[in-house]
């Protein structure tokens, strides 16, 4: 206990840890942007201030100096549109085609609005031009690097969850192993006990109808043992005439049910052979059987129909219960689903491990209506 206490605490460490990292690295990288920008906000204020010495009104022999020229000459990645007093463009680092197109020029003014304040260039309170300039491809890039920052955290985060669930599963499925093998060798000793005493009581005066039944339950018992011996292992499949195996199981389930429930049956005359574990499958049967007996609380109809296609056996278990809304028809096969009271949420998730796992069948909810009932259905592939 101790043990799980520190192994919770240290995982609340990590993850208060990395979400402390996480924040330090986006705000730093947020300043980092906020000063970037501001940089060529004063580079874009000194291109305008040259640009003004530049096209000043002077005297014919004044010199207009290297600096301004300089300045003017040395911005090669900031995109940016002067407009002077009279409505001419000046363009710089845009795409020489595109910049002879006065609609996408005024489309790109609005975006560098949005990007960042225009500077008028003024001369003695007289606006000679304004200068309208976007982000350079260096912030532009730098703007998503947190996005791809965080992208690339909520992957790895996704990750380490797939991996930590996928781990907390395997935990979980080899305890579950473990504890259904011992389950198979505890039954074991009693039940070889049984049989002896079976043996037993045919030689004394008793009638056989008794023996007969006994028998029947201690069959049962020894499938069983055999199910849950073969959880976490690869079960073999064997060439199984499927009417015989789906009808012999569901006449015992009929036989050991309330009389008010109503077993129909409908298969070929004719028997159909497919790959089975004929144990897993008639746990299968049975699980679909019994949860459609407590969907209709003891009380109703429960039919089942097996028919063929050309490369399949389609079996279908309708009963007359209270039905599953749709939005559940996948998830009641998800292992520790369940809508009852009491239950482990296990039948379904097994019988669906079983089909889709182990025989390349499929398992679903064919139709359901609220209080009208369910029908599910196995499909398997004929030989």
């Amino acid at each position: 206990m101790r043990f799980t206490a520190n192994q919770n605490l240290v995982r609340w460490i990590i993850i208060i840890s990395s979400f402390i990292i996480i924040s330090l690295i986006l705000w730093n990288t947020y300043v980092f942007f906020q000063n970037f920008k501001n940089e060529e906000r004063r580079k874009m204020n000194n291109w305008a201030f040259a640009h003004k010495e530049v096209n000043r009104p002077r005297d014919l022999n004044a010199d207009i100096g290297e600096l301004p020229l300089e300045i003017i000459s040395s911005n090669s990645t900031t995109p940016m549109i002067t407009v002077n007093e009279f409505g001419s463009y000046d363009v710089r680092n845009i795409d020489e085609e595109k910049a002879q197109d006065t609609v996408y020029l005024n489309k790109l003014i609005e975006k560098f609005k949005k990007e960042n304040n225009p500077i008028e260039i003024r001369y003695q309170d007289k606006v000679l031009a304004t200068l309208y300039y976007g982000n350079s491809p260096l912030l532009n890039k730098l703007k998503y690097y947190p996005l791809a920052l965080l992208l690339i955290i909520l992957l790895f985060a996704a990750v380490v969850y797939f991996f930590y669930r996928s781990s907390k599963n395997a935990e979980q499925n080899k305890l579950w192993t473990g504890m259904a093998k011992e389950t198979a060798h505890q039954i074991g000793t009693p039940l070889s006990s049984l049989v002896g005493w079976t043996e037993l009581l045919k030689s004394q005066n008793i009638n056989p109808e008794y023996i007969t039944e006994i028998e029947k339950d201690i069959d049962r018992l020894q499938t069983i043992t055999e199910r849950f011996s073969k959880i976490g292992s690869a079960p073999t499949l064997i060439k199984t005439d499927i009417v015989e195996a789906t009808t012999q199981t569901f006449d015992y389930l009929k036989s050991r049910s309330s009389k008010l429930i109503n077993f129909s049956i409908t298969t070929p005359n004719h028997p159909i052979f497919v790959d089975l574990n004929k144990q897993l499958f008639s746990w299968t049967i049975e699980n679909l059987v019994k949860n459609g007996i407590d969907a209709m609380k003891g009380k109703g109809d429960l039919r089942l129909e097996l028919t063929e296609t050309d490369k399949q056996v389609i079996i279908d278990i309708t009963d007359t219960g209270k039905g599953i809304p749709k939005n559940l028809f996948t998830r009641i096969f998800d292992p520790g689903f369940t809508t009852k009271k009491r239950g482990w949420g296990l039948g379904l998730s097994l019988a669906k491990r079983i089909i889709n796992d182990y025989h390349d069948g499929k398992i679903k909810v064919v139709s359901s209506e609220i209080n009208k009932g369910t029908t599910f259905q196995i499909a398997l592939n004929k030989l």
